[in-house]
């Protein structure tokens, strides 16, 4: 969906619709991830070289506790400076735009932003700059701080970036409002931060520099009396990094390979750019234009669902409830599917441009799947989500998913789109 051309209600339906963190051993009701075979692209190659080539894997990350999320490295550093961090143990997260960093993973002092668009400590600035961002099952608390980010051989200066930290500043009323639990620490969010390389160059865009009513309340700035909700200009906003790169700066492709059963591990590569090098070309996938509210409709059992989308920050694949779906739930794992016998599953998704595809994918049981305690990849991982259908990442696995930014020309067209 476009920010700029949206409602308060969109916006936080947006956000509400992005990924969620989900640990392995603290299962909670989630977003999704698909499985099984659909239409794909032919023959996925997964690229291991180039200076627009992340290497990326799945497995349990940095606390032990995730199933099916990828995870990949980021190095920050102060603006202008030699005084960098690499960070391992980001979610790659193609369902939301930015990149926010555990104040407990960081070890760099970075520049605090302010609403005069300077840094504090500087005679120009102003009020400091903190956001909270929810999730579906979950939000996320801190400063917005500058930091010149290298990302494989790509480069994003002075990025706006949230810390998080529920002591930086206090929590705002704004935020816990949402009643949902923080994942400002590693055992909740179970990641060192998330690398969100999604649709949008501003995790907001200009809904959170409005005055008034038209603001969705996400950006705060916190002067010595308090956190108050405040609009920020799109600059100052967290931004997608992709979009700052001089070039490769109009999407990304999640390339992994196939999975036939479950695994320890899996590795692959996010391939920066659409079109624009040799080794990030469309190759004859079918693309599928996200609608103003960044949106696929998929047809299921003579039904449609317009809230429909495609994430790598989820970890299976969760859509509508059991009794639509006929696929009980588990008893013990709250959030997953638990059929006595793996579920065959078929839908119809369609793009904004008309163009559509059949997604086959199975839906086996969750306890079965987690009772081998060092498999972290599934591929049949699956769970409810009322009225929506979320491809999460094991949707990812055997194909090569392009993700295409809003507004940035592309081979197949202006994003955003996904296409594979």
């Amino acid at each position: 969906m476009n920010p700029e051309r949206l409602s308060q209600a969109a916006i936080a339906t947006r956000w509400l619709s992005c990924c969620s963190v989900v640990l392995a051993c603290a299962f909670s009701s989630a977003c999704g991830g698909s499985s099984g075979s659909s239409t794909k692209n032919a023959a996925p190659v997964v690229a291991v070289s180039g200076a627009n080539v992340l290497p990326i894997a799945v497995n349990s990350g940095p606390a032990g506790l995730y199933v099916d999320g990828a995870f990949a490295s980021a190095t920050v550093c102060v603006p202008g400076s030699s005084t960098c961090q690499t960070i391992d143990g980001l979610l790659v997260d193609t369902g939301s735009s930015g990149l926010r960093i555990l104040s407990s993973a960081l070890t760099v002092s970075l520049p605090q932003l302010s609403t005069s668009g300077g840094t504090t400590g500087q005679a120009a600035a102003s009020e400091p700059i903190a956001e909270c961002l929810p999730f579906l099952g979950s939000y996320t608390w801190g400063p917005v701080q500058a930091a010149d980010v290298e990302i494989a051989g790509e480069k994003a200066s002075s990025l706006p970036v949230q810390v998080l930290s529920d002591t930086a500043y206090p929590v705002p009323q704004g935020c816990t409002n949402f009643g949902l639990p923080s994942a400002n620490s590693l055992s909740t969010l179970g990641a060192n931060g998330i690398l969100g390389v999604g649709f949008y160059a501003q995790d907001c865009g200009a809904a959170c520099a409005a005055a008034g009513t038209a603001n969705p309340g996400l950006y705060y700035t916190c002067p010595s009396s308090g956190c108050q909700v405040a609009a920020v200009s799109a600059t100052q906003q967290v931004q997608n990094p992709v979009s700052l790169f001089s070039s490769d700066n109009n999407g990304v492709i999640i390339e992994l390979p196939a999975v036939s059963a479950p695994a320890a591990s899996l590795s692959g590569s996010l391939v920066f750019g659409i079109g624009t090098q040799s080794n990030n070309a469309l190759n004859g996938a079918t693309v599928y234009a996200a609608d103003q509210n960044g949106n696929l409709t998929t047809a299921y059992k003579g039904k449609s669902y317009s809230t429909s989308f495609i994430d790598s920050g989820s970890n299976g694949y969760y859509f509508l409830d059991s009794t639509t779906t006929g696929i009980p739930d588990c008893t013990d794992l709250v959030g997953f599917y638990c059929p006595s016998s793996t579920q065959n599953v078929s839908a119809t998704v369609q793009g904004a441009n008309g163009n559509s595809g059949t997604v086959s994918f199975s839906i086996a049981n969750a306890d079965t799947l987690f009772s081998n305690n060092t498999d972290t990849v599934f591929n049949q991982l699956g769970g409810p989500s009322s009225n929506m259908f979320d491809f999460g990442l094991p949707f990812f696995f055997g194909r090569n998913v392009f993700t295409a930014i809003e507004g940035k020309p592309t081979p197949g067209g202006t994003g955003p789109y996904w296409a594979y």
